[in-house]
């Protein structure tokens, strides 16, 4: 009767350590608690049940069968209770009224199991010698016990039928569980009756147990069709490696002690020895058998992404790439849908890139500091939906129920993080599968290579792209200075062909006004005056043409003529004498908010005008982004211009009221090729980048900016007084 004293102690000792663990892990959550509550049920009456079967007297086993009553009243209780919090029933009114109400049964029970109503009596049955005799109340309890357990697995049904994903895979898990205990459990009752069945199943009560254990603890649940193929194959193989011995010892005992007389044991003995020795591997070879045909189809796209991931770092073009990386995970693994995210840093966002989706609109855009974003950041593990749900109910942190209504919003299962050297580049979000199948540890697995191998490719594209972009910059820079080195010679021919002009309309004049007409007819004289006007227009656009040429010549040299003591009037008039040529000075208004007689400060000329240069045309472009972009009525672009002397410098500010520039982007103005223009043909991003080299090493001076978005932007520069 070894098993009837093993498989108790084997319950009691793996539903106590079940339930301390489960209890552990969040003993904060009212499912954990719940779980540990019914866990001590079932290890009371495992313990109990051991007790008993381990009495020498009818009084203790009458005892112990009084206490394993105890344990077995509150099952159904806790169980009920267990599993209206694990759908999330126990919220409703009228089933927190039920479980009042069955834990009220439990309690009315609990002091009738010390009576002869509830055990009338320790009769000897079978190859038992104390069993207990059922009493009038005990029908009564069967009824409440099967009742409620049953009541319990109706709600388990509901779930199963409504919820899908690890949700499903969850319930399913402890509704054999459940079936497995309590056809384990029953097998104990007919005794009670004197119906001669051996309770066989109490093994099955720790099976169950653990199964329900499992389901509560591992969210990332393995399929339930391969937990079922595991679990067979492991009962089939200790099936014979326990069952043989004891064939053999019950079978050939007699046989046995014929050859080898009292030493007989050691035969059965031996062979458990030699197949627990080879049981494991026996064990490990029909499981991957079985999970081979099982998940032939799981593992040859795992085979297929993986060999994606290698290949992925070879593609150039970023679009390309992240096609390839949606089509790949759609086609293979068949999910609902797949999209990308990369990190804009300009805007601090994520931005939908890819989405290979049918009927279905995503967000365009993530912040990098929504909830979502954050965890993934902290850490860096893929966000599973189910998990983040469980997490919400059973857990008071308010974050987890951002993140699912985030989750939610985007219909995603799985979020998977593109991280390179702790940087989130990317995201790759994921739809549910189309088979119904859950996500199981070894996909995320294979997804995370996938991630991490398209972080790298990721990179690596959107490096080649900017350097292609900033190579355009360079030339076109180089363009520009090589105009600029051409400037001296360049005015020089169109001054000459100015000269050749003004010579020519002057000459024309002349001859004109030297010849007579009186002796013409009126229409030649009106034409003669409308040569003459014409003339006369020629002259003064060659006046204007040279000026122009002669404020190029002047912006495009160098600036090595020395510094010298200015006046702000000096510098803001040969500004204005450049610029008129680039922006219309009649479209807003430039204030200069400084004293006549304010200090001299020092500086080159040339330079500092190519400095305000600069600032009055991205003023302009301000301006100009935001009647467009805004189209506020009334509005009207302003520049103002203060300046005063403070400690011995010139702090002097330039002010718009134009389109302002974002807060993170602020920081990146005096980067070499960083611009915010709205076209990339209406700025190089060099433009602030020389201010600040003029300012700061030619100057020895400061310059800071100060803007708000869609308000305006203002430039401090601080610059040495002349002596």
């Amino acid at each position: 009767m070894w098993y009837y004293t093993i498989s108790p102690l084997i319950n009691g000792v793996i539903l106590a350590l079940l339930g301390i663990f489960v209890f552990s892990r969040n003993k904060y959550s009212l499912l954990n608690i719940t779980y540990g509550l019914f866990c001590l049920a079932i290890s009371f009456w495992s313990f109990s049940y051991l007790f008993w079967q381990l009495s020498k007297s009818r009084e203790s086993a009458l005892f112990w069968c009084q206490l394993l009553m105890t344990g077995a009243t509150f099952i159904p209780a806790t169980y009920f209770h267990f599993i209206t919090t694990l759908t999330g029933d126990y919220k409703k009114v009228n089933i927190k009224k039920v479980i009042y109400f069955v834990y009220g049964i439990a309690f009315i029970f609990t002091p009738l199991n010390f009576t002869s109503s509830m055990i009338k009596d320790i009769v000897p049955q079978m190859e038992f010698l104390f069993w207990p005799a059922a009493g009038p109340v005990f029908k009564y309890f069967l009824l409440y016990f099967a009742t409620f357990s049953i009541y319990a697995c109706y709600f388990l049904l509901k779930e199963i039928k409504n919820s899908s994903g690890i949700r499903k895979n969850q319930a399913i898990y402890i509704f054999i569980g459940s079936a497995l205990g309590y056809i384990g459990g029953a097998t104990n009752f007919p005794l009670w009756y004197g119906i001669k069945i051996y309770p066989a199943g109490n093994i099955l009560i720790a099976l169950y147990v653990s199964l329900v254990g499992y389901s509560i603890v591992k969210y990332r649940l393995m399929d339930i069709t391969v937990a079922i193929t595991r679990t067979g194959v492991f009962v089939a193989v200790y099936t014979l490696v326990l069952g043989i011995p004891f064939a053999v010892a019950y079978f050939l005992r007699l046989w046995l002690i014929g050859i080898f007389d009292i030493n007989w044991w050691a035969i059965p003995l031996a062979i458990m020895a030699v197949l627990a020795t080879v049981g494991p591997f026996i064990y490990i070879y029909f499981e991957r058998k079985a999970e081979d045909r099982l998940l032939k189809e799981q593992k040859r796209y795992q085979n297929t992404l993986r060999q994606a991931s290698i290949g992925m770092t070879r593609i150039r073009s970023l679009r390309k790439l992240l096609d390839l990386i949606a089509h790949i995970i759609t086609k293979t693994v068949r999910i609902s849908f797949a999209a990308v995210y990369l990190f804009h840093e300009a805007d601090d966002e994520y931005v939908l890139q890819v989405c290979r989706v049918k009927k279905k609109t995503l967000a365009h855009k993530l912040s990098a500091r929504c909830a979502l974003i954050e965890w993934i950041k902290n850490n860096q593990t893929p966000l599973l939906y189910e998990e983040i749900k469980r997490k919400m109910i059973n857990e008071k942190d308010t974050g987890y129920r951002k993140i699912e209504e985030e989750m939610r919003g985007l219909g995603a299962s799985v979020i998977l993080p593109s991280l390179l050297e702790n940087k989130l580049l990317g995201l790759l979000v994921l739809g549910s599968k189309l088979s119904g199948r859950i996500f199981t540890p070894e996909d995320l697995s294979v997804f995370q290579v996938l991630a991490s191998q398209a972080a790298l490719a990721i990179e690596n594209a959107q490096f080649y792209e900017d350097a292609k972009e900033m190579q355009s910059q360079i030339a076109q820079a180089e363009k520009m200075a090589t105009i600029g080195t051409m400037a001296d010679g360049l005015s020089h021919q169109i001054n000459n062909r100015f000269y050749a002009l003004s010579l020519i309309a002057g000459d024309t004049i002349d001859t004109i006004k030297m010849t007579d007409a009186s002796n013409c007819s009126p229409e030649i004289k009106d034409m003669l005056g409308q040569i003459n006007h014409a003339l006369e227009r020629i002259q003064f656009n060659v006046l204007q043409g040279g000026e122009v040429v002669k404020g190029i010549l002047k912006y495009t040299r160098k600036g090595d003529e020395g510094f010298e003591a200015l006046t702000m009037d000096q510098v803001i008039d040969g500004t204005l004498a450049m610029v008129q040529y680039k922006v219309k000075l009649a479209d807003f208004d430039l204030i200069r908010e400084y004293p006549v007689d304010l200090v001299k400060l020092k500086g080159n000329l040339v330079q500092l005008e190519e400095v305000f240069f600069n600032f009055i045309d991205n003023a302009y472009d301000a301006i100009v982004e935001r009647r467009s972009t805004l189209k506020e009525e009334g509005y009207r672009g302003k520049i103002i211009i203060r300046a005063q002397e403070q400690d011995a410098i010139m702090r002097i500010e330039i002010q718009d009221n134009g389109m302002g520039v974002k807060e993170e982007n602020a920081k990146k103005l005096f980067t070499p090729f960083f611009t915010t223009k709205v076209s990339s043909r209406r700025g190089t991003g060099l433009g602030l980048y020389v201010i600040n080299k003029i300012i700061t090493e030619t100057h020895k001076g400061k310059i800071f900016i100060e803007s708000q978005h869609t308000v305006g932007t203002k430039f401090i520069v601080e610059l040495p007084i002349a002596a």
